[in-house]
């Protein structure tokens, strides 16, 4: 069985996954974090995990895989008192934790230490990309506004700015949403927030196009933003319909993120790169649980196919 970590609003790439999985002969078993507390019932002793919800009961030894997807806030029902929400929601997640935590002896795509510590440290994924020789652009983080002055004025004035972590989860796209943004000369004068919210700094690459790249495992899934679209918005989520092509990732290139994917410990990223007008395949970050759905969706690419497939090699593996 393979555990499917995770929320209650996610959908057709969770379903697609499982559907694939049943098909293969492979049950599975869907945990929405964010009802952990409100919609599922759990039992443990020394001997044995167990967990109730969505009309089934599984014990841990029943699992032999885990695809961890999403991990969302739990629901606090709205009657408790906000006291003892503090309270609440430590004991759930330790709960939660603990069941996690007897699973590590299984295969998981992707451990979830290693999401959260690759997720949380986009600097140290542009080291390791420029180490297996990828091109990454000349990039500062920081809350200085003169450091950022200096850095305008090294780049020529061809500056983006961008947050760290999204402000939304939402696949719809419909929450709250800061898009890669270039920064102009009028916007230096207007730096004194960086106090409140330090931001990433990078040199603005000038694209012949921008890629989407589902990486599953060793195989390489790419979509292509035309130029006419990924030329407009400096970020392409800006993008209200978005076009996407099918695309074919030289080899060289596919073996630098596997490189890449191997060293910073993920099975499973969705990488978003540039290709510079100089022809370089320039690398910008790489999200352990980003979206894939649209390329599947538009591209025919058998992703959730290869996602539960990749799956049962690890468990036949071992």
């Amino acid at each position: 069985m393979v555990l499917c970590i995770t929320h209650s609003n996610d959908f057709y790439t969770i379903d697609l996954v499982q559907q694939h999985l049943e098909k293969m002969g492979v049950p599975s078993f869907r945990l929405n974090t964010d009802e952990f507390a409100t919609g599922y019932k759990f039992r443990y002793t020394i001997r044995q995990y167990e967990l109730q919800g969505n009309g089934q009961t599984i014990t841990d030894a029943q699992i032999s895989a885990v695809w961890y997807r999403k991990l969302w806030n739990m629901k606090i029902p709205a009657d408790l008192d906000p006291a003892y929400q503090p309270v609440f929601t430590r004991e759930y997640q330790t709960y939660r934790d603990l069941f996690f935590n007897v699973l590590q002896r299984v295969p998981w795509m992707n451990p979830m230490h290693t999401d959260h510590a690759v997720c949380n440290d986009k600097l140290q994924q542009l080291r390791m990309a420029y180490a297996v020789g990828l091109p990454v652009p000349a990039s500062i983080f920081t809350n200085d506004p003169a450091v950022i002055r200096d850095f305008f004025t090294h780049c020529k004035g061809e500056v983006v700015m961008k947050l760290h972590h999204a402000l939304s989860k939402s696949m719809k796209g419909d929450g709250p949403f800061f898009p890669t943004t270039r920064l102009t000369a009028e916007g230096l004068e207007h730096l004194s927030g960086l106090a409140y919210c330090p931001m990433i700094f990078q040199e603005y690459i000038p694209k012949a196009y921008e890629l989407r790249i589902a990486y599953v495992d060793g195989v390489c899934f790419a979509g292509k933003i035309p130029h006419e679209e990924a030329a407009t918005p400096t970020d392409w989520r800006a993008g209200t319909t978005l076009q996407w092509q099918p695309y074919v990732l030289p080899e060289p290139v596919q073996q630098k993120i596997h490189q890449l994917m191997k060293n910073l410990g993920l099975v499973f990223g969705a990488l978003d790169m540039i290709r510079h007008t100089n022809g370089d395949y320039v690398f910008l970050e790489v999200n352990p649980q980003g979206e894939w759905g649209m390329l599947q969706k538009y591209l025919g690419y058998p992703i959730a196919e290869t996602i539960a497939e990749k799956l049962i090699t690890r468990i036949k593996n071992g």
